[in-house]
């Protein structure tokens, strides 16, 4: 049966590739947000982001299936609602639990205990069942679920479609009402108590982070000995299956990895060691970087670095948690001036021009456009994407 459903936080990159799934398969969406320019744009038929997909979507639900308005006076009248706010950490890396909390208590005007309340975002564990808790206390009593996304940026609505969906609620009557909503987007039901489902999210994220961990600590062994890296990388995986799934080197950034693993850590009462050794590898990479390109010029004081990719991942525009402006302070305080370039962000060099001005060239971000590009001016490569095109 179609719901009436609201996504609190729904112009985020949680809450757009949500929404357009539940409107494409027949129910009707509300995408509320207090971001007045991104409910603006996407009521224009435009979307604030890049998703792949998407946009074909929004075109065929827009102003049918699927609304976006700034005004939460309407999700009193739905009967889902969802809440993409995840649980942030603060300055000494520790859960801002409190932030999350306000934004439930800022809601509560507006929701009922008839309505199935889904928490979507990471949470830190324990958060859902202090949420039932308080739920209870204003309202009487509550459906509550705790159903995580599981999807890659930039590739959500498809992902949604083809991966499994975590449930978990404090009830058996929220869980159904749960897995039977996203039985209509997703293939395949994977059932968790709420704090299993929260750890679960936590070490998906925190064993992808500790991935980029070891490939980025292998990398700084090599090079910083004069090696090549990436010689030895392809030669070690060639025909040899058990190291097939070794990750390659880059920034481990975006705002998701990092948080994830301290959150996890913070759980573990600050003894998750191989997280913590995981922040220090990948975080240093930039200055590392830095080193390697101030080896080739030999002083960076003076000189002009173009940094190319200033989005924290590949083909995308988003630059939350990205390393790139990381390793663009590091580079300044060594007294050397920066070009940013990114084909995806606007007011930023082209890269033609900043190659072109640049003493020498960091490759930030291995967006498709710069995969096949020849340098003849010292360059530093992490990923190795101009190591295997002889760029």
């Amino acid at each position: 049966m179609n719901q009436n459903i609201s996504i609190v936080g729904g112009c985020g990159h949680v809450g757009i590739p949500l929404g357009l799934a539940l409107a494409e398969a027949g129910h009707k969406v509300t995408l509320v947000d207090i971001n007045e320019s991104a409910v603006t744009e996407i009521n224009s038929g435009k979307l604030p982001f890049l998703e792949e997909g998407a946009q074909e979507v929004l075109n065929r639900v827009l102003n049918n299936q699927l609304k976006v308005t700034t005004k939460p006076e309407g999700i009193s009248k739905n009967d889902v609602v969802f809440f993409v706010t995840g649980t942030p950490v603060d300055g000494h890396q520790n859960p801002r639990i409190d932030d999350f909390l306000a934004c439930i208590k800022e809601y509560i005007p507006f929701l009922s205990s008839r309505q199935l309340i889904i928490l979507r975002s990471t949470l830190y564990p324990g958060v859902t069942d202090l949420v039932d808790k308080f739920l209870k206390n204003e309202l009487g009593s509550v459906l509550l679920a705790f159903c995580p996304e599981r999807i890659i940026q930039g590739k959500g609505i498809s992902e949604i479609q083809k991966l499994p969906q975590i449930v978990s609620a404090t009830s058996t009557k929220a869980e159904e009402m749960a897995a039977e909503l996203f039985k209509t987007i997703a293939p395949r039901i994977i059932r968790l108590t709420p704090i299993e489902a929260e750890i679960a999210k936590l070490m998906t994220n925190a064993w992808r982070y500790l991935e980029f961990a070891i490939a980025n600590q292998f990398y700084m062994i090599t090079e910083g000995q004069g090696l090549d890296f990436y010689k030895i990388f392809n030669a070690l995986r060639e025909d040899y299956p058990r190291a097939s799934h070794y990750a390659r080197p880059g920034f481990a950034a975006g705002p998701c990895l990092f948080k994830d693993t301290v959150q996890l850590s913070a759980f573990h009462k600050n003894n998750f060691f191989f997280g913590q050794a995981a922040i220090m590898i990948n975080e240093s990479l930039a200055v590392f970087l830095a080193e390697q390109m101030e080896k080739k010029l030999k002083t960076l004081q003076g000189k002009t670095i173009a940094i190319l990719g200033m989005a924290f991942k590949a083909d995308n525009d988003d630059t939350r948690g990205s390393l790139s402006f990381k390793l663009k302070k590091i580079l300044e305080i060594k007294m050397a001036k920066v070009i940013s370039s990114d084909v995806y962000l606007k007011d930023t060099v082209s890269f033609q021009k900043a190659i072109e001005e640049a003493d020498g060239v960091i490759l930030g971000v291995p967006h498709r456009e710069y995969l096949n590009l020849k340098i003849d001016k010292p360059k530093v490569d992490c990923w190795g994407v101009w190591e295997r095109t002889g760029g």
